[in-house]
Parts: structure tokens; C-alpha cells; sequence
């Protein structure tokens, strides 16, 4: 049985997706700066690589060495790019890029031993269309996307893959609270009716995605950026 992290996994869709793993029939532990009181979630920020060290430290004794990961730990932010003070940038960049860094950094050792991995990189369907008003954010996730096609390169011929997947409009609490701070251009509803598939996304969606991509039959799919977002980018 192998064991898989998901980092930002106590909430929306690293839930899901920590959700989705376990119920088919991976060890699963999750990451989160808010870890409730789930079974196997740990309490780790992302971009502290000791909080990291010790949480892998604890999964790899309890469970074994980790070897798929899900980065879904992420941060958003609207503002106009003007009034954006560097230490607003750097935390955007830190969680969505450099907290994806350290993650690999820390399982990608097992999954050398292993002579095989899997993983998947939540970005942003942002990094294809652009937004405004989230500069910060929109340069992370597309630099996500470009260490995604690297790590491929360089990783395939030890047996692990990486991909990335970027959600487009998925039923969040992140979404509701930029609906609710009218920050979507529109009601979610307005949105739909733009949507092809005439609908929300859900996080199972994106669970669904990662679960295909971290399996045997994918794997002689690597370095790409897979959208999951109803049609509205293609």
C-alpha cells in the first residue's frame, strides 16, 4: 500500500482529494496550517521546511515513506497590482511556489529509493487566462506550472512523474468568499451560465484528476498541465 501527502488537505479541495486517496485504499496524510481534528492531518505550514521535516519524520514512522504527493496548499490575494507592498508578494509567492519547493525537496529522497513517484501540483487556470488583481497570485501558480514541465524532465528517468492541474471556478470556500467581496466579476450563478458544461466545479473534480494521474495507467503521462474547469479554458 503506498502512502501519499496532500498539503493543504483540511479544507476544500485538498480534502477532497485527501478524501478521494483514501478511499481508494492509499495511506493518505494531510497537511494543513489548520489541521482540525481529522484523522492523520498534521499541522504544518508549507513554507517552513522544519514544520515539514518533522511532520514527514512522523508520517514516515507511522505509515512509511511518502511516496506521491499533492500540492494543494495554497493563498490567494486581490489587489490592485499598484498597491501590492513586497511582503504581500513574497507570502503569495512563498505558500503557492516556494511551499511546493520544500515539499518536493523533503519526499523526493523516498521516491528515489523507490525508483518511483507521483506528483501533482494544484495551480490555477489564472495562469492561462491572467486576472486582474491578482498578480501575485497568478505568477505563482504560472511559475508552478513551469517547475512542474522542469521537475518532469528531470525526474521521469528515476520513475516519478509530475503534473499539474489547474482548477478553473470550483466550488471553494476560497470561491464563496471572493463572491461574497464581489471580487468575481459577477454571482457564481452568472458565472455558470458562462461555463460550457453549465455548471460549478466541484472539488471532487479536481480529486477525481489526481487520483487518475497518481495511478499505474498514467504512468506515461508526465510535464503536463491538465485543466479541469467545465470549458471555460481550452
Amino acid at each position: 500500500m503506498k502512502t501519499a501527502v496532500v498539503t493543504g488537505g483540511g479544507s476544500g479541495i485538498g480534502k477532497a482529494v485527501v478524501d478521494r486517496l483514501r478511499a481508494d485504499g492509499y495511506r493518505v496524510a494531510a497537511l494543513d496550517l489548520r489541521p482540525g481534528d481529522a484523522e492523520d492531518t498534521y499541522a504544518a505550514d508549507v513554507t517552513d521546511p522544519l514544520q515539514i521535516a518533522t511532520a514527514l519524520a512522523d508520517i514516515r514512522e507511522k505509515m512509511g515513506p511518502a511516496t506521491i504527493l499533492v500540492n494543494a496548499a495554497g493563498l490567494d490575494g486581490f489587489k490592485r497590482f499598484i498597491n501590492i507592498d513586497f511582503d504581500e508578494w513574497r507570502k503569495v509567492i512563498d505558500v503557492n511556489l516556494h511551499g511546493i519547493y520544500h515539499c518536493v525537496q523533503a519526499v523526493l529522497p523516498g521516491m528515489l529509493d523507490a525508483g518511483w513517484g507521483r506528483i501533482v501540483n494544484i495551480s490555477s487556470s489564472s495562469a492561462h487566462s491572467g486576472q486582474p488583481f491578482m498578480a501575485h497570485y497568478v505568477a505563482a501558480k504560472s511559475a508552478v506550472n513551469g517547475l512542474t514541465k522542469a521537475l518532469a524532465l528531470e525526474l521521469g528517468p528515476n520513475g516519478v512523474t509530475v503534473n499539474a492541474v489547474p482548477p478553473g471556478f470550483i466550488d471553494t470556500p476560497m470561491l464563496r468568499t471572493a463572491e461574497t467581496k464581489r471580487r468575481l466579476g459577477g454571482t457564481v450563478e452568472e458565472h455558470i451560465q458562462r461555463t460550457p458544461v453549465r455548471r460549478v466545479g466541484r472539488p471532487e473534480d479536481i480529486a477525481a484528476m489526481c487520483a487518475f494521474l497518481i495511478s499505474e495507467e498514467a504512468g506515461y503521462i508526465t510535464g503536463q498541465v491538465i485543466g479541469v474547469n467545465g470549458g471555460r479554458n481550452t
